[in-house]
């Protein structure tokens, strides 16, 4: 799979190869921007690897149903609390 979209690439981390679920991935990548956006978190255009690497984290614990919930929700809000603290990724931040 060499799918450079945004879907392509969580499909990827999520081990997913068909196409049965694109619907509900997306939905998934949707809620993950919502909430970062919510917590103040700007969403660049083109998308870069820190706020990409946390929406993957988010639909990683919300697909199906995995085991390690916890840690994985746990390590999505540390990467959405970096990312509002973090210069240039949020309007109250940058001067």
């Amino acid at each position: 799979m060499n799918d450079t979209t945004i879907l392509g690439k969580v499909k990827l981390s999520l081990r997913v190869v068909t196409d049965d679920f694109d619907e509900e991935i997306t939905d998934l990548i949707s809620a993950a921007e919502s909430d970062l956006q919510t917590a103040g978190v700007i969403i660049p255009e083109p998308m870069d690897n820190f706020v990409l690497m946390a929406i993957k984290t988010y639909c990683k614990a919300h697909f199906g149903n995995p085991e390690n919930y916890d840690k994985l929700k746990a390590s999505y809000d540390e990467q959405k609390a970096q990312l509002s603290m973090r210069s240039g990724y949020t309007k109250w931040v940058n001067g």
